[in-house]
C-alpha cells in the first residue's frame, strides 16, 4: 500500500499522504465501509473520486481509525469520535489526512496547473502577483495561495465564507516553506500557521 509520506508537525499533529496507485477493487479490500459511507461511494460517478473516497480510509487505518470513526456535520465537514480534530483532502493520484488531537486544522492538496492563472482574480488580488516574471512559479505560488485559503475555508467548516473577501494568505517566499493567513468574518479576526510543501506537479498546503 503506498502511503507516500508521514509528516510529524508537532507532537499533537500528524499528516499522512497516500498516492493513489491501486484499482476500486485493490482499495476496496481490507476496508469495512459503514452504509452510509458505502451508499456514498456507490453514489459517486467518477472513478477518480471513488478511489480517493477509499484511499482516505486506508489512511484512517494507517492511524488506527476506522470509517465509522469518521463523521460529518451538517456542513459536511468532517469530524472524529473521539473529539480530535480532521480535515481530509485528494486530488487526481493524491489524498491527504491531517489529525490533531487539540485544535482545529486543514490540508489541501492541488495539481499544479495553467487553469488557475485564469481564476486567480476570483480568489486573491491578482495584481499583487504580476511582478513573478517565471511562469511556472506564478503558477506554483498561486497554487500555494489557493491551497491556503482551502485549508482555512475547511477550519472555519461553514459554507458563508468568501475566498476574495474573507480569507487572507500574508505573501511569502517559496524556501520558507510556511506563511501565515487570516479569516476576517463578522468582525472577527482568527489568524493561522500555513506550511506548504510540493511534490510531483502537486502542492500540498495545511494550516493550523
Amino acid at each position: 500500500m503506498p502511503l507516500y509520506k508521514s509528516l510529524t508537525v508537532a507532537d499533537t499533529t500528524k499528516i499522512l499522504i497516500w498516492k493513489i496507485e491501486e484499482t476500486i477493487n485493490e482499495l476496496n479490500t481490507n476496508v469495512l465501509l459503514t452504509e452510509n459511507s458505502q451508499a456514498r461511494l456507490n453514489g459517486m460517478k467518477s472513478q477518480l473520486h471513488q478511489r480517493g473516497f477509499l484511499s482516505v480510509r486506508h489512511l484512517l487505518k494507517e492511524v488506527g481509525y476506522s470509517d465509522a470513526d469518521l463523521i460529518y456535520d451538517a456542513y459536511g465537514k468532517p469530524h472524529l469520535k473521539d473529539g480530535k480534530f480532521i480535515s481530509i483532502t485528494h486530488s487526481y493520484t493524491f489524498s491527504g489526512i491531517i489529525i490533531s488531537d487539540e485544535q482545529p486544522v486543514g490540508i489541501d492538496i492541488e495539481k499544479q496547473r495553467e487553469k488557475i492563472l485564469k481564476i486567480a482574480h476570483k480568489f486573491t488580488p491578482f495584481e499583487e502577483y504580476k511582478t513573478i516574471a517565471n511562469h511556472e512559479a506564478l503558477v506554483s505560488k498561486l497554487t500555494i495561495v489557493w491551497g491556503a485559503k482551502e485549508s482555512l475555508y475547511k477550519i472555519y467548516g461553514k459554507k458563508s465564507l468568501l475566498f476574495l473577501h474573507h480569507i487572507f494568505i500574508d505573501d511569502f517566499n517559496f524556501a520558507d516553506e510556511k506563511t501565515t493567513g487570516a479569516i476576517r468574518y463578522e468582525g472577527k479576526t482568527a489568524s493561522y500557521q500555513i506550511f506548504f510543501l510540493e511534490f510531483e506537479g502537486f502542492t500540498c498546503v495545511y494550516a493550523i
